[in-house]
């Protein structure tokens, strides 16, 4: 039975009604600060804390609830007679129920401009100590952090009482949550400064859930999404306009392929299919760049996941309506571009306005391994591939650096090992994940949607014989961008200079596993 409560939350959704309510069960309500005076207007009966323990809030409103008053009644034990023994040699009443949720330390952190100072003063003290010890003892003191729950903790109340079940599973819900807020204040603290970036001896991430999925990769996988709390690009937060559910692997391909599509300034489209590009075009519009990505391999675009860095139009949703995609991703969508796809309603339409703003994620890179976790900074790196002399006899001619740049560009989110042929504007044939470098260079000439003849080449990696710039010059292929490092590069560069190709070495390896 709930004798007594105390009430003392930052986030007041629905606490006046809740607290209504539990008054008029007869539940002594004891509150603080803001709380009290929210639910005292109300016309709710509030004790003050400050009245209930005979010591006044100090420090500025930081020394509240930490008080013998409040802990004892928290962490006595019904059941136990020297607890019970202890709370009434001090005067010490039993509090049933604790309502608390925290300073809104997140969100102060998320704002603009916010100072060290104010994030500071937003680190809630005695609500995690309130919250901790109620629900250690949560046999006999029911804990709610979250709004949401107040409802079912009403109707249990009313039914006769909360179950075991219940308090134990508010109890689970408030170690998570105060796990979640202890994380969010160290990583920001970690990354009060630039110098203080780097890799913890321990460490934590926080992530809420966003939704459930339907399965993982594969139906026999469960799923779900999370999202960290990040200043950066953030894909959970995209507003879905229309179309199913989102998959496991719709969020990995739209993933992929808006990093790929926010590498270029110029307006561009970026097409992927099981995580890697088939396709990849700048243009005037978001529809020539879209007709020109999908001209790379049209065949491997259907049923892919297309990203644009611009807004899609809707020239552009009428060149993808007829073929079937599973997602398409832009800043916005115009009036008409919506219209058109509507008579598509299965085709997820997902907009993030901001992504232009932010363009690259925030945290780091993680990738799970069977116990353990590799935690790298993104492939943020950037050559200047203008400014590379070659190391061929031959300089390359000023549309084949252009082409190199952005071949460069796409090769980096191509899985290793990788051959890119490309255009200026454009890609042309693409070869993916081999086991053979010489067999990318193969593959990605089968697999073009267009003569390569003429198209500059990037590898991710070193070339360790000679054999791909033979197939590349087989290809029709004028120029070669590449990291170098090989044991072979003179001969590399030899093989290159015989078939007239012009060659740049980036000392950068761009590798994606």
């Amino acid at each position: 039975m709930v004798k007594r409560a105390l009430l003392s939350v930052s986030n007041k959704k629905g606490v006046v009604e809740f607290a209504g309510e539990l008054s008029g069960m007869g539940v002594e309500i004891l509150s603080t600060g803001g709380t009290a005076k929210a639910l005292r207007e109300a016309g709710v009966q509030v004790i003050e804390v400050s009245d209930y323990t005979g010591f006044p809030e100090m420090l500025d409103g930081r020394l509240k609830t930490l008080h013998p008053k409040i802990h004892g009644g928290l962490l006595s034990r019904r059941n136990n007679p020297k607890d019970m023994e202890d709370i009434k040699k001090h005067d010490i009443k039993p509090i049933d129920m604790v309502v608390v949720n925290l300073y809104p330390f997140e969100e102060t952190v998320s704002k603009p401009g916010v100072t060290f100072e104010e994030a500071i003063e937003n680190i809630d003290i005695g609500g995690p100590t309130m919250l901790r010890a109620a629900s250690k003892n949560f046999q006999d003191v029911a804990v709610v952090v979250d709004p949401e729950d107040y409802e079912e903790v009403l109707r249990e109340l009313k039914a006769g009482g909360l179950s075991k079940e219940t308090k134990l599973k508010l109890a689970k819900k408030v170690f998570a949550h105060t796990a979640r807020y202890d994380t969010l204040i160290a990583d920001y603290l970690s990354g009060v400064t630039e110098k203080e970036r780097s890799f913890p001896e321990f460490f934590t991430v926080s992530m809420k859930r966003v939704a459930s999925l339907r399965y993982g990769e594969n139906p026999t996988q469960k799923a779900a999404i999370y999202k960290e709390r990040s200043g950066g690009l953030s894909l959970p937060d995209a507003k879905v306009l229309q179309g199913k559910e989102m998959s496991f692997n719709n969020y990995l391909d739209t993933h992929s392929a808006l990093l790929l599509a926010l590498e270029f300034d110029k307006k561009a489209c970026s097409i992927i299919k099981h995580n890697n590009p088939c396709g990849v075009a700048v243009g005037d519009t978001s529809a020539e760049a879209y007709k020109k990505a999908a001209k790379t391999d049209p065949v491997s675009a259907f049923g892919g996941v297309v990203a644009f860095n611009t807004d899609v139009d809707e020239a552009a949703a009428k060149e993808m309506v007829d073929l079937f995609l599973e997602v398409v991703i832009a800043p916005s969508f115009t009036k008409g571009a919506l219209e058109v796809f509507s008579k598509k309603p299965n085709v997820r339409l997902l907009e993030i306005r901001d992504m232009l703003a932010k363009r690259k994620p925030a945290s780091w890179d993680m990738k799970r391994i069977a116990g353990g976790l590799l935690l790298q900074e993104w492939d943020f790196s950037t050559e200047d591939i203008n400014s590379i002399k070659a190391v061929t006899k031959r300089q390359p001619t000023q549309e084949e650096r252009e082409a190199m740049v952005f071949a460069w560009k796409v090769c980096k989110h191509v899985k290793s090992n990788a051959i890119v042929y490309a255009f200026k504007d454009r890609t042309a044939g693409i070869g993916i994940g081999q086991t053979k470098r010489v067999f990318s260079a193969q593959t990605g000439m089968l697999n073009a949607g267009e003569p390569v003849k003429g198209s500059v080449a990037a590898s991710d990696g070193f070339f360790p014989f000679r054999d791909g710039i033979d197939v590349l010059h087989e290809a029709g292929v004028t120029a070669v961008v590449q990291p170098g490092g090989s044991m072979r590069d003179d001969e590399v560069i030899k093989a290159a200079d015989e078939y007239d190709m012009a060659m740049l070495i980036t000392g950068v390896r761009h590798f994606r596993h």
